[in-house]
């Protein structure tokens, strides 16, 4: 079943403009959702309280506020949220092109394809190629839907996707996480590259992994709408202990080598032969 675009936007730098159309990279109908009922079945919805009398408070009585000091807001209307909101071009305006190996994963935050517009094929194709072939990716803003956001346009397959970033002041310093510093010896390097090295693929497959969690879901959900019993089997909480990390690391290389293969035993020396001298006779 063909896509449905949820917006429409335009790739411009330069004097060019590229019309495309934005799609989910994520099949939403995939995902295990529930909905909160009562016990007899009745859906239920959910209610804004307000806190200090516990009364319902219905929307045309509900205003946004900021809260500047511990316990004190300034409130706004709806009128002035609007006028804070970033004007909605719905333009892809690119800044820069850099190699996409330059932004740093932390950054990234979600993507969605990006298909060409009617009539906007032959330019669309154009600056793919031209960003596949020189490795680089395009650093662009867009604004839509109040927001401003700054994207990567990165070439995928035959298309163009758009990786929603992070901007710099949303992101707290690696500093900020306490890391020690110990001293790696050699041998446990050694057997830390060998295993890596042991366990490498030479591309990305992720068709050979499955949600378990899912799966498990869904074979639950199924049994229970056959009427089936589900018994919770007790968890066991592994028991925590100091790991030898050398001792780890051979266990590991030892579990990861092929079945039926045997390591390889020194050779036994041969005992040596005692000789005997003839005495010199006169």
């Amino acid at each position: 079943m063909a896509a449905r675009a949820m917006g429409s936007g335009i790739i411009s730098f330069g004097m060019v403009a590229i019309p495309v159309k934005l799609y989910s990279t994520v099949d939403s109908t995939k995902g295990v959702h529930f909905n909160m009922l009562r016990k007899d079945g009745a859906r239920l919805k959910q209610q804004y309280v307000a806190v200090t009398d516990g009364e319902v408070v219905e929307r045309e009585d509900r205003v946004k506020g900021y809260e500047f000091a511990k316990g004190q807001y300034v409130l706004f209307t709806d009128e002035e949220m609007k006028a804070m909101d970033a004007k909605s071009t719905n333009e892809i305006t690119i800044h820069e092109f850099v190699p996409a190996e330059e932004v740093n994963a932390v950054y990234v935050e979600k993507a969605n394809y990006l298909g060409p517009d009617k009539g906007a094929g032959r330019s669309y194709h154009l600056l793919a190629e031209a960003m596949r072939q020189t490795g680089k990716s395009a650093l662009a803003t867009y604004a839509a839907r109040g927001k401003c956001y700054l994207v990567l346009i990165h070439p995928l397959d035959r298309g163009i996707v758009m990786i929603q970033l992070r901007h710099q002041e949303e992101l707290r310093s690696f500093d900020d996480v306490e890391i020690p510093d110990p001293e790696i010896r050699k041998e446990e390097l050694d057997l830390a590259k060998q295993l890596v090295d042991q366990v490498s693929a030479e591309k990305f497959e992720p068709s050979k992994y499955r949600d378990e969690v899912r799966d498990h879901m869904l074979e639950v959900i199924d049994r229970k709408v056959n009427g089936q019993e589900i018994v919770v089997v007790p968890e066991e909480r592994p028991e925590a202990k100091i790991i030898d990390i050398m001792e780890a690391l051979k266990a590991s290389l030892k579990a990861k080598e092929p079945s039926g293969t045997k390591a390889k035993s020194a050779p036994k020396k041969e005992p040596k032969k005692k000789t005997t001298r003839k005495k010199a006779t006169k």
